[in-house]
């Protein structure tokens, strides 16, 4: 129980660091964060997270890392559901949190801004196809999930696979937030998209599955370059 109360919170601070900079501190007047400073957030969370709770649960805090890693042979069998409730449970209460945070701004509307939820096609924010969002998706979570099991491969140097995640997940959020507001998670996705209803809701199956199709791909990529470890 201790592991699935872990997942819950670190999900729960993932939404909350890197999506409440996105609605709260990215287009502030003047001073805002901009991409950059929203990118830092999201690869923040998860930097300080697995400090915090990455010896209790290994810090997964997102379904498709869950899933890679059991297809990858990292993960038991039997704590994949548990684990993918806890995230998903985690994220929506962080999503609560933002939306009572971003209302107490008078004239703030959560749909008419998007709550930064992920989306394609009119909803994204370069305004990318949906065949754009579904490879950029797989792509930078089969990256994801390479970095995550090289950096936690018990060859590699040991206390340092925290910085090397963070800053992954960083950099992927650099180069696809105008592609699709970068999920990579569908965790981070729903627990927006709920919020917002209508788009954001119909387009949420593609950051369902396009996430965990490119971990397991990458599970099997890294299992491939890495050979047995």
């Amino acid at each position: 129980m201790n592991k699935y109360i872990a997942e819950s919170f670190g999900t729960f601070w993932l939404v909350l660091g890197g999506c409440g900079s996105a609605v709260l501190a990215a287009g502030f007047p003047d001073v805002g964060i901009g991409l950059l400073g929203v990118s830092l957030a999201f690869g923040l969370t998860v930097l300080t997270m697995a400090y915090a709770i990455g010896h209790i649960s290994g810090c997964h805090l997102n379904p498709a890392v869950t899933i890679g890693l059991w297809a990858g042979g990292r993960f038991e069998t039997k704590h994949v559901v548990p684990y993918i409730i806890a995230q998903v449970i985690g994220g929506l209460i962080a999503g609560g949190v933002l939306a009572l945070i971003a209302t107490g701004q008078a004239g703030f509307d959560i749909a008419a801004s998007g709550f930064a939820s992920n989306g394609f096609a009119e909803h994204s924010p370069g305004q990318y196809s949906m065949t754009a969002a579904l490879v950029t998706e797989v792509v930078m979570t089969m990256m994801f999930l390479i970095i995550i099991m090289g950096a936690t491969d018990q060859r590699a140097p040991q206390g340092f696979a925290p910085i090397a995640i963070g800053l992954g997940l960083t950099l992927i959020h650099l180069i696809s937030i105008p592609v699709t507001n970068t999920s990579v998670n569908p965790a981070r996705s729903t627990a927006v998209a709920v919020y917002v209803g209508d788009w954001a809701v119909s387009q949420l199956w593609l950051f369902w599955v396009a996430p965990i199709a490119g971990a397991i791909l990458g599970a099997v990529c890294y299992k491939l370059i890495a050979g047995k470890n």
